[in-house]
């Protein structure tokens, strides 16, 4: 099973789950777990093969978003956490939507930061340039290109940081079975496109997130239980960069608002 920690709160009932992206661990919610456990009971994991879970890799061969996902549905049961809120960043977004489909009665309410709701033609070069380079190059020095990539700029140099120091615990074999979902994430995105569920969503991103944004902006418009809101100024790790504003948003939608206002400025 994934290694997972949890956060009591006294008086209130309602749980929030953190997902972290690939290459990533629960250690990339640290903004937030202050002031979210003020108000909610907390759940983090770290996924199979990453941060405290690097030993652990599912009983099959090939991996499969379901069986990622499952394994996060295997926590709650274990921890009889019948539904819960869930906070997910890039790839975390992809499971969580994928849990949405598996195991809906679980979900309350759902945050896609950084979501990864499908891809630029910027983000699909990016994406086949990685499997092509992936057995030439070590994973190391490819994953560190892509995060000057994706989270460009002097703002970002925090989860630049983080995402990289985080990225060391991951074994090389590890990431070629991450990148082996690539196809499947495709095609998932490509489903749920037109498949859009009514557990209210809300979308929050950077706006400097240009391989990301326009996807997100577009699958949220689709429904009227997904909302958008736009940090200006920061990049795909919204949550690192502005966690102030992040977690203000993010701790009003979970608690009910309806979010208005689009964009928040510096």
């Amino acid at each position: 099973m994934l290694s997972y920690k949890t956060f009591v709160h006294d008086a209130s009932s309602d749980w929030v789950v953190f997902i972290h992206g690939a290459g990533g661990s629960s250690a990339v919610w640290f903004k937030q777990l202050r002031d979210f456990r003020q108000r909610f009971n907390i759940l983090l994991v770290d996924l199979r093969g990453h941060g405290r879970s690097s030993d652990y890799h599912g009983n099959e061969k090939r991996y499969t978003l379901k069986s990622i996902s499952q394994d996060v549905v295997d926590v709650l049961e274990r921890e009889g956490i019948e539904s819960a809120h869930f906070v997910g960043v890039s790839l975390g977004t992809i499971l969580i939507r994928m849990i949405v489909d598996i195991a809906p009665s679980r979900v309350k309410s759902v945050i896609y930061a950084g979501a990864v709701a499908g891809f630029t033609v910027s983000a699909r070069s990016l994406i086949s340039v990685g499997q092509a380079l992936r057995y030439l190059i070590p994973f190391h020095t490819l994953y560190a290109t892509f995060a000057w990539i994706i989270m460009p700029g002097p703002k970002a140099q925090e989860s630049r940081r983080i995402f990289k120091q985080e990225a060391r615990q991951v074994a090389p074999e590890e990431f070629h079975r991450w990148i082996q979902l690539i196809p499947e994430v495709r095609r998932r995105l490509k489903e749920w496109s037109s498949r859009i569920p009514d557990c209210r969503s809300l979308y929050l991103m950077g706006g400097k997130d240009h391989l990301f944004l326009p996807p997100a902006r577009r699958m949220a418009s689709r429904s009227d239980s997904s909302f958008l809101q736009v940090i200006d100024g920061v990049g795909h790790v919204c949550n690192i960069e502005r966690p102030g504003v992040f977690n203000q948003l993010a701790i009003a939608f979970l608690d009910g608002a309806s979010p208005s206002k689009t964009t928040f400025s510096e």
